[in-house]
């Protein structure tokens, strides 16, 4: 029998080479009818999910799918489908915990039989799709997902909290610095919940964030800035060279934030390589931000001595390709990135990135109702990430300026997220069902911004309703299949509990927004190393504060207040004394 199938392999590779076509496989995008033809035509559907800037991607595009059995499988039984993970959100989200590549295998009517992570050399390749072929029974990589029930309290048990910070907890690597063991990379959840932990005098967090903000940097590319995405071999010295947005912008954020606490000025100079590498590579002309930059300068080739050149030499051989696609998830990270940079240091410059990227967001991915789509052309969305990061890049960009537009946008894309997400269990991640069959769920990161990004608008607004949509996600969260089955990046779950139960440290500045004075007390506001903080500046020419919670008084020259429940302190005149009332243990 194998020998027969050999012989027909031979025949059908020599049938295409006669007909003066190369044998190769027929990759087709994703639809929603990719399985109403693979019923019509007895066909499996492979999925081939992947990254532009993916180093084994390409090895695979360039490997194992050029492989002469492979091809002739694929063409005799399957529907190839290749899809850029960057552009779907949705088919992403579903098989993120299988990296990049995924490859996925499904029935004619839409059920998994294999999902496998990674690279696949040809031969396990052609001998899946042969025991598939043979037996589309599912295997053992398809296990039934854990039921999940909404959680009735709105916030983790004490058990849940110190279950899930034991989890962090023992797996920090003090051997080789920071979690993970094999991949090495910077969690920007991790890094943020140990900031807020060290201001409350938990010395071992501060110890270990520390060291892996020193061990990161060992991943900034030292010619042209911008961070790598991680490094193999369970240490910080085997970077794979992909530049990728999301990197980029918690890098950039978690460094300004660590900066405006400890006042180191190795963790400003990171931030300052990583801000530069955004303006320089990643800014199109119009000022809204591109998506990544390729690993590799030769697509499957490894980059290393590429890297380890100076700019000239780089330059004389070419630049890795660089993804143009401007989404808005992508923008609204890299404007949040920013406005917290500018808060830290003051740099006027990346506030006005910040601000001119979210202009062109506005102009041109907004959708009817106040949210947002991911590309120029919509497929598959709209998408839960898109309009939530977007929504927090504005709320921050409200923090940083006190200008009440981004107030606004912030609220409209909030209410585009309540009507178009919200689901039975936390907010579902896209609206339509994947070509009518996998139906979306919920997302843990996307959920814990939810929290967050609702949770702080409630606050600056003073409608319950914010409050009691972030309850609802973090019931979400909360629920023990969810954390418990998260690995050890439970940071933002966590982060999202300890904001949704506590009031934020609230200062406002009273004066006029043209008075040195005023902004020389507002930019000590926005520098305090308080990450979960309310800022808001009170000019009585532009009426009523947006929620009046707390009634200031006002004198001839500006002031500050520092309020926690509504009891302020006295007025404060002098900028430096901002931290010490808000700090003051």
């Amino acid at each position: 029998m194998k020998k027969f199938r050999g012989a027909l392999f031979l025949c059908f590779l020599c049938a295409a080479a006669r007909a003066g076509e190369p044998a190769k496989i027929e990759w087709q995008p994703w639809s929603d009818s990719i399985f109403e033809k693979a019923q019509k035509e007895h066909r499996f559907v492979l999925l081939d999910l992947g990254a532009v800037w993916c180093h084994w991607c390409h090895v695979m595009e360039d490997v194992t799918y050029r492989d002469p059995k492979v091809i002739a499988l694929i063409r005799q039984r399957y529907i190839a489908v290749r899809v850029d993970q960057d552009a779907r959100p949705d088919l992403s989200n579903r098989y993120e915990d299988y990296g990049w590549p995924a490859t996925v295998v499904f029935n004619s009517d839409g059920s998994e039989i294999v999902k496998r992570q990674g690279y696949i050399p040809p031969k396990p390749m052609a001998s899946m799709l042969q025991a598939i072929i043979d037996d589309p029974s599912p295997g053992p990589s398809i296990v039934a997902e854990p039921s999940l029930e909404q959680a009735g309290d709105a916030g983790l048990k004490p058990e849940q909290r110190d279950k899930l910070g034991k989890i962090l907890r023992d797996a920090y690597d003090s051997g080789n610095r920071g979690w993970g063991r094999m991949q090495k990379f910077l969690d920007r959840d991790i890094i943020e919940f140990c900031l807020s932990e060290a201001l409350g005098g938990d010395q071992e967090l501060e110890h270990w964030a520390r060291e892996t903000l020193d061990a990161q940097r060992q991943l900034i590319d030292p010619v042209w800035g911008g961070v790598y995405q991680y490094s193999t071999d369970g240490d910080w010295k085997h970077p794979h060279f992909e530049k990728i947005m999301q990197m980029q912008a918690e890098n950039l954020r978690s460094y300004a934030q660590a900066y405006a606490l400890w006042k180191d000025p190795v963790h400003l100079e990171a931030a300052k390589k990583i801000r530069d590498y955004l303006h320089n590579f990643l800014t199109s002309p119009d000022g809204a931000f591109y998506t990544s930059q390729d690993a590799d300068l030769v697509q499957g080739e490894h980059s290393a001595g590429y890297f380890a050149l100076s700019d000239a030499d780089r330059r004389k051989r070419g630049m890795p390709r660089i993804d143009q696609h401007i989404y808005a998830r992508e923008n609204g990270w890299a404007i949040n990135a920013l406005a917290t940079f500018y808060g830290a240091t003051g740099d006027e410059s990346a506030l006005a990135d910040a601000t001119r990227a979210a202009e062109w967001v506005i102009a041109n991915r907004s959708l009817p109702g106040g949210g947002f789509r991911h590309d120029a052309q919509e497929a598959g969305g709209p998408y839960l990430g898109d309009s939530i990061y977007v929504a927090r890049a504005f709320l921050k960009l409200y923090a940083v300026t006190a200008d009440r537009k981004w107030l606004q946008r912030a609220e409209e894309a909030a209410q585009f997220v309540e009507a178009k997400f919200k689901g039975d269990i936390g907010y579902i991640a896209f609206v339509q069902p994947l070509a009518g069959k996998l139906k979306p769920k919920p997302q843990v990161d996307e959920n814990a911004a939810v929290v967050r990004t609702l949770n702080l608008r409630h606050h600056y607004t003073g409608k319950e309703s914010y409050g009691k949509s972030a309850q609802h996600a973090l019931r979400y969260l909360a629920a023990p299949a969810v954390g418990e089955n998260h690995g050890y990046a439970v940071a933002g779950i966590l982060l999202a509990d300890k904001e949704l139960a506590a009031q934020p440290l609230h200062v406002t500045i009273v004066g006029k927004k043209d008075d040195p004075g005023a902004r020389s007390l507002f930019l000590a506001a926005i520098a305090l190393p308080v990450n979960y903080k309310r800022v808001e500046w009170w000019d009585e020419r532009e009426g009523p504060m947006p929620n009046p919670d707390v009634q200031y008084p006002t004198f001839e020259k500006a002031a500050g207040f520092v309020c926690v429940n509504r009891r302020c302190s006295a007025p404060i005149f002098d900028p430096a004394k901002i931290a010490a009332f808000a700090l003051k243990k």
